[in-house]
């Protein structure tokens, strides 16, 4: 139950039991805009269970083989633009998408923005230290309670993130509208360059609760208020000042990469006559 517990939190967990919620992208409209967010995959501190926001880990063996499989299901898309924060784990990740879909000579955006949310004194320490704190903050029994909410989508990702900065004895920790000023920014960025430049798809990798604050407002679907698990991916299209946000949480493009490429694999070794 501990490990479940201690997987809730999007931001802390390798993976979770999220159920991701899928729709059939719909045709879109020519002069549209379409960015698909990727998390990144499982880091070291991601399998030790270690808060992990503006400290960085990289990947662990598992997280590159999550990126790779997710970078060949992303391969029928052809993107035009590249970007991730200054992030390590997210620079790592692209790098590994990107040379699975073999693009070459590629040359990606960094955008602070686009950073996990800063969870202050709690860096670095045990998941269940931030987990207990927020659970508090909001008034719950314990971690346990605050891990059911989450996993029902009850709690919006804006309660989660203020219960974590009202629980830091640092106060340092971000709140929402501070992080949700950095992403729409972030996004904001993305969009006017593809209008700029003409491109009509994107490629952005970032983590778990910075996704979410970006969905927030975009979409009343309550599937945004859940743990995006590693290697996630949720796609978001801009038209004629609109945004929707018709895939949360998709695994299947990691699915879908992962036989792929056991496929080929196996075709590989077989015997030839």
């Amino acid at each position: 139950m501990k490990k479940r517990m201690m997987a809730g939190l999007v931001l802390l967990a390798a993976t979770t039991t999220t159920v991701a919620a899928y729709t059939a992208p719909v045709p879109a409209a020519d002069d549209s805009i379409t960015v698909y967010f990727v998390r990144h995959g499982q880091t070291l501190l991601n399998s030790t269970e270690q808060v992990q926001g503006w400290v960085d880990s990289p990947l662990t063996q598992q997280g590159i083989t999550m990126a790779r499989d997710v970078g060949e299901g992303l391969k029928k898309i052809k993107f035009d633009s590249f970007y991730s924060s200054d992030a390590g784990r997210q620079r790592e990740t692209l790098r590994v998408i990107l040379q699975q879909e073999g693009v070459k000579n590629y040359q990606p955006r960094e955008l602070k923005g686009l950073r996990e949310v800063y969870f202050g004194c709690f860096e670095g320490y045990p998941n269940s230290e931030m987990i207990a704190g927020a659970a508090k903050s909001l008034g719950l029994k314990d971690g346990a309670e605050l891990w059911r909410h989450i996993k029902a989508g009850a709690l919006t990702t804006d309660k989660q993130i203020d219960a974590i900065s009202k629980a830091d004895r640092c106060g340092k920790a971000e709140t929402f509208q501070q992080v949700k000023a950095r992403t729409s920014e972030a996004l904001k960025t993305m969009i006017d360059q593809a209008e700029a430049q003409g491109d009509k798809t994107v490629l952005a990798v970032s983590s778990g609760l910075a996704i979410q604050t970006i969905m927030a407002g975009l979409t009343d679907n309550p599937a945004r208020n859940k743990p995006l698990e590693n290697a996630a991916v949720v796609k978001v299209v801009y038209h004629d000042g609109q945004y929707s946000v018709p895939e949360i949480g998709n695994m299947q493009y990691l699915k879908d990469g992962k036989a792929a490429l056991e496929k080929q694999g196996k075709a590989a070794s077989a015997p030839r006559s």
